[in-house]
């Protein structure tokens, strides 16, 4: 599978380290740009970005200049880092365009899951159509799953749970995480509906269901 190349601007090294190894260990390409004139550079020589991460505060060209900029060329998907947090600064992101506006200091975790719900959401992230784990088998395009040969019917949730699962194999998920991908990063309901959709689909998937492992006090895992 090909992996989403993203885009991180900022003028801080250490911070650009931070996200970039976050994101690498979420399996994704990063490339660097220390200033908004580095990251047009870079960003008009390589069409394969699919996501860019930008600073506000930047010497030279600030993040709102960027944004402006590549709007007028581009719809990419932009997420745009600020210590500011007022309604005005975030009013003037969404006007330019910006997809996310997150304010520092963040999570590192929670900027990848945003990073992946809106290429999701953009269609922009790369993916295989079916995905393959033992005797399961998830067919994206199609929606449906089948195990050990045999179709089971699952809700819409329910097939996006998996899928997820499936597309994180290996990988301890929390509870918010899980929530943040197949409910959409901006829900906020109980986390325990989590454990319900899990149940239920454990109970469709028969012997499979053991693939879905509990970590008691944090979330889930998906192994074969």
């Amino acid at each position: 599978m090909d992996k989403s190349k993203i885009l991180v601007v900022d003028d801080e090294s250490r911070m650009r380290k931070l996200v970039k190894d976050f994101l690498i260990r979420s399996n994704f390409d990063v490339v660097e740009a220390q200033d908004g004139e580095e990251a047009l550079d870079i960003f008009y020589k390589d069409p394969a970005i699919s996501l860019i991460i930008l600073d506000v505060m930047m010497p030279n060209m600030d993040g709102w200049e960027v944004c402006r900029e590549i709007r007028s060329n581009s719809q990419v998907p932009i997420i745009m880092l600020t210590a500011k947090s007022t309604e005005k600064d975030e009013l003037q992101g969404f006007e330019l365009g910006v997809d996310e506006y997150i304010a520092k200091p963040f999570s590192p975790k929670i900027l990848v899951a945003r990073v992946e719900a809106i290429l999701r959401r953009t269609g922009a992230g790369s993916s295989d159509d079916v995905l393959e784990a033992g005797q399961i088998k998830v067919d994206k395009v199609a929606h449906i799953v089948t195990i050990e040969g045999e179709t089971i019917d699952l809700s819409f949730k329910e097939f996006e749970l998996l899928t997820y699962f499936m597309e994180n194999r290996g990988i301890a998920l929390s509870r918010e995480v899980i929530l943040n991908h197949v409910w959409n990063y901006d829900y906020f309901g109980d986390a325990r509906t989590i454990d319900t959709h899990v149940k239920k689909l454990r109970s469709k998937m028969g012997k499979q269901g053991e693939c879905i492992k509990t970590i008691w006090g944090m979330g889930y895992k998906f192994e074969v």
